[in-house]
């Protein structure tokens, strides 16, 4: 099934109107590895949050998320996998994450796991997008729940 049929069928599911739009259509990570591997704790509910450099979104002219938008996750080959919905946005400085925090995305068990591994991620992204990876970066934490899947 493609992503607009897909939505489709979500908004008839749930009698939402049929313009209701989402925000993207995206998978989580940069590699197919961490694509599937972060797509299966969503569906399994162990990741209910996700981090990104503030300075991408403005380097990409692309909206930050607000409370409320649905996105669209897919696999890394684009297939559709389930519909998220924002919950709640935390915009925080990178040095200043907590392990409170960071727990919510399921993927570490420690918070400095979770600035080892989120270091190379921002400085590989960074360096695509035109950004460098710096401790005082802010970052944007938005938390979801799975809507749909």
């Amino acid at each position: 099934m493609n992503i607009e049929s897909y939505w489709n069928h979500f908004l008839m599911k749930q009698n939402q109107a049929l313009d209701t739009r989402y925000l993207e259509a995206f998978y989580f990570g940069h590699d197919q590895q961490s694509a599937e591997h972060l797509l299966q704790l969503v569906l399994e509910g162990k990741k209910s949050a996700t981090s990104s450099a503030e300075e991408e979104y403005i380097l990409t002219n692309e909206r930050e998320p607000q409370v409320g938008d649905y996105s669209i996750v897919t696999d890394f080959a684009g297939n559709p996998k389930c519909i998220i919905q924002t919950t709640e946005v935390i915009k925080l400085k990178f040095n200043e994450m907590t392990y409170d925090i960071c727990r919510l995305e399921g993927e570490d068990l420690t918070l400095e796991t979770w600035q080892e591994k989120h270091m190379e991620f921002f400085d590989a992204v960074g360096k695509i997008v035109g950004y460098a990876y710096h401790p005082e970066m802010m970052i944007i934490f938005e938390k979801f729940e799975v809507v749909h899947q």
